[in-house]
């Protein structure tokens, strides 16, 4: 370079934005987030935590644009629209509908999901050890799984014989893959299984005339985000239930069989760290959820006038007394 064109560039770099200059070439890269649940289950505190493990922090190397659908399906579609036009290098995907709605807007840009059933079924990869595609991530629960809640419900006395499962077809639509699974459990177990659909206040409080059998709150962030008016119509139904997480045991349910969500986050951030690092999401297998927990509400049982049998409460890794 002569004289001259260094003088030319010294003045082109002189003449640029310092935010421009300020980028180059170490910009941060950029995850886009989108939630089903509200915050207050999967929140971007903990994202934060668990990429920070990885050396990844905000305001420092990345930029996290984070939107919530608060456990209504309706704004999941445009929000996938937002994060998509930001151009992230990553997207994290927490529930099934926002993997359904970022696949559909994208084939390139790397998708990590997480707290999501059954994906092979639902046809976001090909299978569990080789994804294939541009998606990838962790499982929070199987079909097998479905039949432990509906055999938790037979330890209750007096007997249950009958149990509605509670779900909402927006935000749970694997529900039918899984009700395949308690209708074939309940053969076994002589009882008998029935659709209980929710989807808005109504149909939440009309759970409080299911007083001639148990509930089984099948996994959705619907269900989630309104736990206190459900909880409240199931008390009134004086029902014993089981629930897909442990929030729910800890806010007054009878028990639950659940996979630790924070924790899922934690082995997300892992891979999308692998992923900002050169990993193609084709190359990462596919997780299931090593950690269970059993949690039982005994001041719920007394309330509801049920026992729950020793062999249930001797596997329990937590008793609430």
């Amino acid at each position: 370079m002569n004289r001259r064109d260094y003088l030319a560039l010294l003045g082109m770099l002189a003449a640029w934005p310092a935010s421009v200059l300020a980028q180059q070439p170490n910009a941060p890269r950029r995850l886009g987030v989108l939630s089903v649940t509200a915050d207050d289950v999967i929140g971007q505190a903990r994202l934060a935590e668990a990429l920070a493990v990885h050396g990844w922090r905000e305001q420092d190397n990345i930029k996290v644009d984070w939107r919530s659908g608060a456990g209504d399906r309706a704004p999941i579609a445009p929000l996938a629209d937002e994060l998509i036009a930001l151009k992230p290098d990553v997207l994290l995907a927490i529930g099934t509908p926002s993997v359904e709605e970022l696949r559909q807007r994208t084939t390139t840009i790397p998708i990590v999901f997480a707290v999501v059933t059954d994906p092979v079924s639902q046809g976001f990869v090909q299978n569990l050890a080789h994804p294939g595609g541009n998606i990838t991530g962790f499982t929070d629960y199987d079909g097998p799984l479905a039949g432990k809640w509906l055999e938790m419900l037979t330890q209750v006395t007096p007997k249950v014989s009958r149990v509605f499962v509670v779900y909402n077809p927006a935000t749970a639509p694997f529900a039918p893959l899984m009700l395949r699974t308690l209708e074939d459990a309940a053969r076994t177990l002589h009882v008998t299984v029935e659709p209980a659909p929710v989807h808005d206040a109504a149909s939440i409080a009309a759970l409080a005339s299911r007083r001639d059998g148990g509930l089984l709150v099948l996994p959705d962030f619907f269900t989630m985000a309104n736990r206190a008016p459900l909880l409240a119509a199931i008390n009134e139904a004086r029902a014993p239930a089981v629930f897909w997480s442990r929030v729910f045991v800890d806010e007054g349910g009878l028990m639950s069989y659940s996979t630790d969500s924070a924790e899922q986050l934690r082995r997300a951030a892992s891979y999308i760290d692998r992923i900002l690092k050169g990993a193609m999401p084709a190359d990462l297998p596919v997780q299931n959820p090593t950690k269970f927990e059993l949690a039982v509400n005994l001041k719920t049982a007394k309330a509801l006038g049920v026992m729950l049998s020793p062999g249930l409460l001797a596997i329990a890794n937590d008793v609430i007394e």
